[in-house]
């Protein structure tokens, strides 16, 4: 399921599911989004825009729901982005879904915005990037998380940290994201050719 809250290539990621096998719809309906086996939450533009648009139809709640009862949830992009705690645009401060500590803000690179093909720093025991150490992924973003404090690589916890993958431009930013039930990319997998539709279809066996 593709959740419609008016912000992102909704048919192209709704067409790249169904290519890797996947009975995808596109829907704004609360109860449809809370049901359905694993739900992708896309998003293009600014921050504060996708998260006003998401509210609109009860997503931070569906969101919630879902991972509450470990159902599956995929980012993608501004969808990755929101499930932060903030996002600061054009210094406008605006409030996230919280499901992960960190800020969304500007890049600091020499070009922006980050446009094209990356390899990405994949951790070991990454399922949704099963296969795809050395594969490239199509970015479009001027915007991303520096740091994240619960990534796999801080201080030894008893509790299980998130797999976090690295891309680069200027700085290090955080490219991908698998903690449990919630997965996110930066980039666009949609757009990202054979390595692209490889990882929705790692998502997709986490489904089964």
């Amino acid at each position: 399921m593709v959740l419609d809250y008016g912000s992102g290539n909704l048919r192209s990621a709704e067409r790249a599911l169904a290519r890797v096998g996947a009975d995808v719809m596109v829907t704004a309906d609360a109860h449809a989004a809370l049901d359905a086996d694993g739900l992708v939450v896309p998003g293009v533009g600014a921050f504060a825009a996708c998260m006003a648009g998401l509210r609109a139809v009860d997503g931070p709640r569906i969101i919630g729901r879902r991972l509450a009862g470990g159902r599956p949830v995929l980012g993608i992009c501004v969808g990755m982005q929101i499930l932060f705690e903030r996002g600061v645009e054009h210094g406008h401060d605006a409030e996230g879904c919280g499901e992960w500590p960190g800020v969304v803000e500007p890049l600091e690179a020499p070009v922006l915005p980050h446009m094209g093909w990356n390899t990405v720093d994949v951790p070991a025991g990454s399922m949704l990037f099963d296969g795809l150490a050395d594969q490239r992924f199509y970015f479009v973003h001027s915007y991303g998380v520096r740091d994240f404090p619960l990534g796999a690589e801080g201080p030894p916890s008893p509790i299980a940290r998130p797999l976090v993958t690295w891309g680069e431009h200027g700085e290090r930013f955080v490219a991908g994201v698998e903690n449990g039930a919630l997965s996110a990319t930066q980039f666009h997998p949609e757009k990202s050719g054979d390595a692209g539709a490889r990882l929705l279809r790692n998502w997709l066996d986490t489904l089964r």
